[in-house]
């Protein structure tokens, strides 16, 4: 017995402590998701709408208990010979992400209340694949090793398939949904064989083992590693719409419901850009030869396609407006790209410049999907046109939409675009890419045309008296959009009177190592 117990004392514990308060955010989303799929089973049809304001809730728990993790200084599921490599981590660059994949996703929820009582989606299954894919979101940017990375990307995914597809008998939506699920499979897959010839060079799934391991590749094994990270960053460059992996998005978010396809915009981006940066600036800087000159393309070639294909768009084609917006949202993603590629030629900490980039944009382009839905409610052909003299008949929503749009484009008043255009733009100058910085300086150029020809829509007289007694009555804007619009509104003008809190995010450390 006293072999035993001298045995026992002197083998290293094989349990892992959990720090619960660490995985709190995606715990209490993913229990929220479950809870409201088993009470859909027993909630009398009439009384489905509280199943909304339930999510809601989870969702503002959930980001409350970020509060307490806002030192990012906690570590969970590390293992117990090597307690530096752990699988999930708290440290700023995740409490960043979670609070902008949460928040995020209590928008969409806002904007979902009204929007599945109108269309009568089942409110059941609608609501727990959003708290999944949220849970999912937020799991990604704290995971550290890529198996977790790739279960994250897949949860916050799949969900994403079957609510895109959710307006059953919709055309629309079904062909979107098969769309954006077989290209991304495809996608998966090909990261899933990197992953595979990653493993097989280092033998470690952890990210900083990981990075160790290749810093000292064998001859023989070094082409495997080449194609092993860039086949590991295809997947995330999909979820990131980056040329050439965006052809699903146009007409994924005009076939989505409309706050799924604002979701997808925000906090799908989000989940392509975190896994980008974790696998890049974390786990393969050993090869930033390969990644930062292919990043830094595709950065060039996103802006480019994303703006040209906006700058296209027909004010009176149906489904314009959404369009508008989807290659806006390409377009977006290329300048997000230009830090992440920027960090393979100086410190990572350049990425801080995206993840500044996505706080400003995910405010605003929510925003401006907020206001969409509210338009689309009189409106439902979602065409640009659809917009003029919409200051005549709903001013706040209309000077809510101007500043979203000016942002967007960069100029006053909406100072925080503007900051955050700068940033990116001397990342890419700090890190030598000058051709990058010229490139996406004429991109800016290029969009000002659509953001600023669809602003002035809003003010210009309504097409003459007819139109506006033919035009259908105003109703009253339900709650919990007006609510959306006036939550991004503010966020946004706070931003810009104080630009200095996205910009310390921009210049501060986010990684705890």
């Amino acid at each position: 017995m006293t072999a035993l117990t001298v045995l026992a004392a002197e083998t290293p514990s094989l349990v892992q402590s959990v720090d619960w308060l660490a995985i709190a955010p995606v715990v209490i989303t993913a229990a929220v998701g479950l809870a409201v799929l088993v009470a859909d089973l027993f909630v009398a049809e009439r009384h489905k709408p509280v199943l909304g304001w339930i999510s809601v809730a989870g969702l503002a728990a959930a980001t409350a208990t970020l509060i307490p993790l806002r030192a990012g200084d906690r570590s969970t599921f590390c293992l117990t010979a090597d307690p530096e490599a752990c699988s999930y981590t708290v440290d700023h660059f995740t409490v960043v992400v979670q609070f902008l994949v949460l928040a995020g996703a209590l928008l969409t929820a806002l904007l979902s209340v009204t929007a599945v009582r109108d269309t009568r989606m089942p409110a059941g299954e609608y609501w727990f694949l959003l708290l999944s894919s949220a849970a999912g979101a937020a799991l990604l940017p704290a995971s550290r090793d890529l198996a977790t990375l790739i279960v994250a990307l897949e949860v916050a995914s799949l969900p994403a398939f079957a609510l895109v597809g959710m307006r059953r008998g919709d055309r629309l939506s079904s062909e979107a949904a098969l769309k954006f699920f077989l290209s991304s499979v495809t996608a998966t897959a090909v990261s899933l064989m990197g992953v595979s010839f990653v493993y097989a060079v280092t033998g470690s799934l952890h990210l900083t083992r990981i990075a160790d391991r290749l810093e000292d590749v064998p001859g023989q094994f070094d082409t495997l590693a080449m194609a092993g990270v860039a086949l590991t960053l295809v997947g995330f460059a999909f979820k990131t719409a980056a040329v050439p992996f965006h052809f699903w998005v146009p007409d994924t978010y005009v076939g989505a419901p409309l706050p799924i396809a604002g979701y997808l915009s925000v906090i799908g981006k989000a989940v392509g850009f975190t896994g980008l940066i974790l696998v890049t600036v974390i786990a393969f800087p050993a090869y930033s030869q390969i990644w930062g000159p292919a990043i830094a393309v595709l950065a060039a070639l996103t802006m480019t396609l994303g703006n040209a294909a906006a700058v296209r768009q027909s004010a009176d084609r149906p489904n314009s407006a959404v369009r508008l917006l989807a290659w806006s949202s390409v377009g977006q993603a290329g300048y997000l790209l230009v830090p992440i590629a920027a960090a393979a030629y100086s410190e990572r900490d350049q990425i801080g410049s995206t993840l500044a980039y996505a706080l400003m944009y995910a405010a605003v382009n929510l925003g401006a999907f907020a206001v969409a839905a509210l338009v689309a409610r009189t409106k439902p052909l979602h065409r640009i046109s659809d917009y003029r003299g919409l200051y005549a008949e709903r001013p706040l929503a209309a000077l809510s939409l101007a500043f979203f749009l000016l942002c967007l484009a960069g100029l006053p008043p909406g100072i925080i675009g503007l900051f955050a255009k700068v940033t990116v733009f001397q990342s890419a100058v700090d890190a030598g890419l000058g051709w990058l910085a010229v490139l996406m300086a004429v991109n800016v150029v290029i969009a000002l045309y659509y953001y600023l020809r669809w602003t002035a829509l809003l003010f210009r007289a309504p097409e003459g008296a007819e139109a506006v007694e033919g035009a259908p009555a105003r109703t009253k804007a339900p709650w919990p959009v007006a609510a959306a619009i006036v939550a991004t509104a503010i966020t946004a003008v706070v931003l810009s009177g104080a630009p200095q809190l996205v910009l310390r995010v921009a210049s501060g450390s986010l990684f705890t190592q």
